[in-house]
């Protein structure tokens, strides 16, 4: 799959998400927007050095703000070692955004959408959790269930499922995604 392939899959998932925050009272400014011909996403500019940026800022009247790291994925992963579906990021990304978390006034959020329960693969306990889950990443950097150095281009940070807050069904999302361009 391209770099447009998976950049198109990845912003669909951050508007649903980013219209499911709306639908509760959040405002939500994206930071997603990429430079296609360079295959980079956005950064964010430190005193320290350049970062990966997170995908949006949202904020509330009544909740304050915060910065949210949206995921769309198929399904959660079967971890044979600790026998739990698993969900993660990229290692490289995971330490940006701990620096953003450390540096930042605003709780920093992973949110990931999952939206198929089982795949072609054998083996596993099917079907496997879909909806949407999240936590904080203060929460989430005590809470790793693995990391494993052959997966993504600098590996991965995993958490079980069961560390993460469902936060609304498939439905859900669905029913608040609508008009979901108004996101794209």
């Amino acid at each position: 799959m391209t770099f447009a392939e998976h950049l198109a899959i990845g912003q669909l998932g951050e508007s649903y998400i980013a219209r499911w925050l709306n639908r509760r009272g959040w405002s939500v400014l994206p930071v997603y927007e990429t430079q296609l011909d360079t295959g980079k996403g956005p950064r964010l500019f430190t005193p320290e050095g350049r970062l990966i940026a997170l995908d949006m800022f949202a904020f509330h009247a009544q909740n304050g703000a915060l910065w949210i790291e949206a995921k769309h994925k198929s399904v959660f992963s079967w971890h044979r070692i600790t026998r739990r579906w698993v969900t993660g990021i990229d290692l490289r990304h995971y330490g940006d955004y701990l620096k953003i978390a450390d540096s930042s006034p605003w709780e920093v959020w992973l949110l990931f959408l999952h939206t198929q329960d089982r795949t072609e693969r054998r083996n596993e306990p099917w079907p496997c959790p879909t909806g949407l889950f999240g936590e904080t990443l203060k929460f989430l950097r005590e809470n790793e269930n693995h990391r494993h150095c052959n997966w993504g281009k600098t590996g991965m940070v995993y958490w079980a499922h069961e560390k993460l807050k469902q936060l609304a069904t498939l439905d859900e999302v669905y029913a608040s995604a609508a008009p979901v361009e108004r996101f794209l």
